[in-house]
């Protein structure tokens, strides 16, 4: 450690950042721990990105055919320390940075014992093994109401059929834990020495009452555990009480800095690229996706398709979420043999009517239908189908898939009037978007901020550290109107995703 004499990032040929001179205090340094990447970086009270105080350790879920999608929990902690020596042991930031913030991939899961140790691997929330026990759940609850009061359906990426996989496949280990955190949670109880939930974790978990804010008890007494081995549960305001002095002292940027409980990436996502108010719809489109619109009121009823996640006790998020969006743009690349150039002038070719019909459920479907099982289909695939062809049929499938989250949240959320896309599927196939604004029926502005994670992560914490600084608008890169020529044929299209979808989803 020491006075570094240059800044971490030294290339960093962004648009949107301020030089750390001009930066406007108070400053807060951001932590992101996503599905193939942990990130840090510095911004200023106004949101904007400090200029070249940034950091990024790629990493990747371990995976398997039985459903298995785990992470090492230490292997995070490393990254995290690494990003915060990089970033943060620095004299130059002394008494600017007022606040550090976590965020991280949601309904995480780590089992550790009396010590703080970990004695389970992190479980991803694309870990799909509990699926006989969510099949068992579903039979004993009304999962309508389930989902009215914690604002989740029941699913195997939420903790309830979790529990009870570990409880009965895994008995050591269940009885070996004595706390169950959140990766976010784990990190800090390593680094820091003490742990909480942001509200924006607990609500992911699908055990978190939605209208009181506590953990709920018959979602709790479903899953085989009591409250007590969950953390208390902190709002956006609250700062985590207890921080070891002697720990963060290792960090010379961080000496005045409050730390905060984590929260969802999800949240960070939303807030990131605009999606602040109950105007604006997010279309997130990275390895997963959703469509996202922050309330500032708590609605009655959810539609059956989507969530609706508690933030605090005014906000809750209400949306869907896509298990296949860039990991589907993946298995393209890698299984058909494309390149991103191809691929992105293959989105922006005129609509074929040769073109396969496709369900692009990969590692199956949460929104709408929460068919963990369900696999992708192609349909209308002929002797003469091609990879373009194919490939074309993915990229309006996932369309397909986003247009049925947007129909649900039209009908909750009367007072939308944009459609913000942003994410790294948007920046890689650009084109993509005039497929999804076609397919929609409305415009969509492309937001291409870089660390938009982040950046809501850093917003997240400024309004209670600097709530009478403006905040900072980033341009966006254009809008994508949908094109009359174009409306008959995505009429057609998803005509027959919707009959694809009958049949090998509602009907299985």
């Amino acid at each position: 450690m020491g006075k570094h004499k240059n800044t971490p990032c030294l290339d960093d040929g962004v648009d949107f950042a301020v030089e750390l001179d001009r930066a406007q205090d108070p400053l807060v340094m951001t932590l992101d721990i996503g599905s193939t990447a942990t990130r840090g970086s510095v911004h200023d009270a106004t949101g904007t990105p400090v200029r070249g105080y940034r950091h990024k350790i790629p990493h990747a879920f371990t995976t398997a055919a039985d459903g298995t999608s785990v992470i090492d929990p230490d292997q995070v902690v490393d990254e995290i320390r690494e990003i915060l020596d990089v970033v943060c042991d620095r004299t130059e930031l002394a008494g600017q940075v007022r606040g550090v913030g976590l965020d991280s991939f949601a309904s995480s899961l780590v089992g550790v014992d009396a010590k703080g140790d970990p004695v389970t691997e992190c479980f991803t929330y694309a870990d799909s093994r509990c699926a006989p026990q969510l099949k068992q759940m579903r039979e004993e609850l009304d999962e309508r109401q389930v989902q009215q009061t914690v604002g989740a359906r029941l699913h195997t990426s939420y903790l309830a059929p979790r529990f009870r996989w570990l409880a009965e496949t895994r008995p050591e280990d269940f009885e070996a834990a004595e706390r169950w955190l959140s990766i976010g949670e784990y990190v800090w109880l390593r680094l820091l020495g003490t742990t909480a939930a942001g509200t924006a974790t607990a609500a992911w978990t699908g055990l978190l009452n939605r209208r009181s804010g506590n953990w709920d008890r018959r979602m709790l007494k479903a899953a085989g555990i009591t409250a007590d081995v969950l953390s208390p549960v902190l709002e956006p305001h609250e700062p985590l009480p207890d921080v070891d002095p002697e720990r963060t002292a290792r960090w010379q940027g961080l000496a005045d800095a409050q730390w905060f409980a984590p929260v969802a990436d999800g949240l960070c996502a939303n807030l990131g690229v605009g999606g602040s108010d109950e105007h604006t719809i997010v279309a997130s489109a990275a390895t997963s996706g959703a469509m996202r619109v922050l309330l500032h009121h708590r609605p009655q009823d959810i539609p059956p398709g989507l969530w609706c996640y508690r933030i605090d006790s005014s906000r809750c998020l209400l949306g869907g979420a896509l298990n296949d969006v860039g990991r589907a743009v993946s298995w393209l690349l890698d299984t058909l043999a494309l390149d991103g150039v191809v691929l992105d002038e293959i989105a922006a070719a005129d609509p074929s009517p040769d073109t396969p019909g496709v369900l692009p459920f990969l590692t199956g479907e949460r929104s709408t239908g929460w068919a963990g099982s369900a696999r992708a289909v192609f349909a209308d695939v002929s002797a003469s189908t091609d990879a373009s062809a194919m490939a074309r049929g993915m990229l309006e499938g996932i369309a397909g898939s986003y247009r049925r989250v947007s129909d649900e949240l039209e009908r909750a959320a009367t007072d939308v009037e944009r459609i913000v896309a942003a994410g790294r599927v948007t920046q890689e196939l650009p084109s993509w978007l005039q497929i999804l604004g076609d397919y929609l029926g409305t415009p969509v502005i492309h937001q291409t901020i870089k660390r938009s994670t982040c950046r809501g992560n850093a917003l997240l914490m400024l309004e209670s550290l600097a709530p009478d600084v403006e905040c900072s608008s980033p341009e966006p890169a254009g809008t994508y109107t949908p094109r009359d020529s174009a409306q008959e044929y995505y009429r057609g299209v998803h005509d027959r995703f919707e009959r694809l979808y009958g049949a090998a989803v509602e009907g299985s």
